[in-house]
């Protein structure tokens, strides 16, 4: 439990660096070559620490600690997922080693979602900044209150 949560903790906090570094460049900002050498081993890092380590710390939990395995069934509360087979009203044997496994397709949805999340953001980080900029402030009557030279 500790090493997932952990590995969760150092996926957010290498993703909350990205922030600052954003907000510090200048939009249109050439990449050096030893610049860009940086940003796609971190890049590169951070997808490999998300997509890898996350999941798999996940299912390595969820095998040893938790002991979910094929032969242990989900029931849920109140035995509500309890299958027919077995006398209840669900038509479908669900196991635990199932729901580990969906648990950590949620963990891949979730990181996919939060990267292009990132992307989107990243890509329109200046487009507010230009756009306030080129605005002219008017007075109560729609005139520019810029004074023309």
């Amino acid at each position: 439990m500790v090493a997932f949560i952990a590995s969760l903790l150092i996926t957010v906090a290498l993703a909350a660096l990205i922030v600052p570094m954003a907000k510090r460049r200048p939009v249109g900002t050439m990449l050096t070559w030893g610049e860009a050498m940086v940003a796609s081993f971190y890049a590169f890092f951070l997808m490999f620490w998300a997509y890898g380590m996350v999941p798999h710390l996940w299912l390595t939990w969820a095998d040893n600690e938790l002991n979910w395995r094929p032969d242990k069934l989900l029931f849920g509360p109140g035995a509500v997922l309890k299958p027919q087979v077995l006398g209840g009203w669900f038509p479908i044997t669900v196991n635990y080693q199932t729901l580990r496994d969906v648990i950590a397709v949620l963990i891949y949805v979730a990181l996919l979602a939060a990267q292009v999340f990132m992307w989107i953001w990243w890509q329109k980080r200046g487009t507010r900044a230009q756009a306030a900029s080129t605005e002219v402030v008017s007075s109560d009557y729609g005139r520019p209150l810029v004074r023309k030279a």
